[in-house]
């Protein structure tokens, strides 16, 4: 019997390693594209993702309007289109498994649904149970608790059946209202001391490695 029959799980630096070889280097084109002279460290990066969100940063950092935000996105998707992140290293065993033991698997990420569906096709050969990515309204997005609700009334799920998986505390945000457990996905390697505390005080687990997440669900 499985410990937790449904796993959500983040995309972006949960399931994939995107931050340092992907989000960042095209954020820093964006940034010299609509705000010629600013800069952004990757730590700073990071840091405003983890607290607000990324289109909150935007807003709130650089005063991007609705306009640009929908341009960035637009550039962001063809972006993606020909660049695939590679799976952190033990993600694709966790994932083989929870299928096996017929669990469910459900992605909630800011990323887009056709892109994660691309990475667990190519990646893994499975896909997602349900997703719910960029796509959404704003108002269904992470860390609104719309996702988790829809999962529990999809499935007719418990909360505690269910375990979320993130590295960034937005998923706090939408899970502790419904009293779900969240595991911290510290395998990511961004070595950022402040959300590494934060996110070990906040989530139920901690995990600095994907095998220890393994052992801890299937053992």
């Amino acid at each position: 019997m499985l410990k937790y029959p449904c796993l959500v799980l983040d995309h972006d630096d949960t399931v994939v390693q995107s931050m340092k070889t992907l989000s960042y280097p095209f954020w820093c084109l964006e940034l010299e594209l609509f705000r010629p002279g600013v800069t952004q460290s990757l730590e700073d990066y990071i840091l405003e993702c983890h607290h607000r969100g990324f289109a909150e940063m935007c807003r709130d950092c650089f005063q991007f309007t609705e306009e640009e935000l929908k341009k960035e996105h637009g550039m962001w998707m063809d972006y993606i289109l020909s660049h695939t992140p590679d799976p952190y290293p033990g993600i694709s065993s966790i994932l083989q498994r929870q299928k096996e033991e017929d669990g469910l698997i459900c992605v909630v990420s800011h990323s887009h649904k056709d892109n994660i569906e691309r990475d667990y096709r190519t990646h893994f050969g499975i896909q997602p149970d349900a997703i719910y990515g960029w796509e959404l309204p704003p108002q269904q997005r992470k860390p609104n608790s719309y996702p988790l609700t829809d999962i529990m009334n999809r499935y007719a799920l418990k909360p505690e059946d269910i375990l979320v998986v993130d590295d960034m505390k937005l998923a706090c945000q939408m899970a502790s209202p419904l009293g779900i457990k969240v595991a911290y996905a510290g395998w990511n390697g961004l070595g950022i001391p402040e959300i590494e505390s934060e996110m070990n005080a906040m989530c139920a687990y901690s995990f600095d490695s994907t095998e220890k997440l393994y052992n801890f669900l299937f053992d």
